[in-house]
């Protein structure tokens, strides 16, 4: 069996929004949300560099890192902390452009990251806490959610 249960490949697949830290020559963190996120088997996770030059300069001087991916109504989420492998050609970066392509993703990618998951970590709200219920805490966030896209000027009927 390998590092990623099945509800952590569940939560990146719904998502597909993963916040990726990596480090930075000078020792600070740096952030970037990645909308290409994915599961690619039971030990990896995999993303497209699109337009990252920082991350993918960050990853040739350092490949350690950590992805954030979290359910926006659940307030659940997980940590990925590990390393990551840059393609940038040949065998792997073909393979990751099919895995794209079969997913029906069109847009160009300039590398494809693989990163092989180490340590996870669970991510919970402190609405938990006093012993609220995942759908109350859902039921809340998904009105606030529709409340927001109804307030949005430039929504489409």
């Amino acid at each position: 069996m390998g590092v990623l249960a099945d509800d952590m490949k569940r939560v990146v697949e719904e998502q597909q929004l993963g916040f990726v830290a990596t480090v930075c020559p000078d020792g600070s963190p740096n952030l970037s949300p990645k909308g290409t996120l994915a599961v690619w088997d039971d030990d990896h996770l995999v993303f497209a560099d699109i337009c990252s030059p920082g991350t993918i300069a960050n990853l040739a001087a350092n490949p350690a890192m950590e992805i954030n991916v979290v359910d926006p109504l659940a307030r659940k989420g997980y940590r990925f902390k590990g390393t990551a492998l840059v393609f940038g050609d040949g065998p792997d970066y073909d393979a990751g452009l099919a895995f794209y392509r079969r997913r029906g993703s069109t847009s160009a990618k300039r590398h494809i990251v693989l990163v092989k998951v180490e340590r996870v970590a669970e991510l919970i709200s402190p609405a938990y806490d006093p012993g609220q219920s995942e759908a109350a805490i859902s039921a809340k966030w998904r009105t606030y959610w529709e409340e927001l896209w109804e307030r949005r000027p430039e929504k489409k009927p």
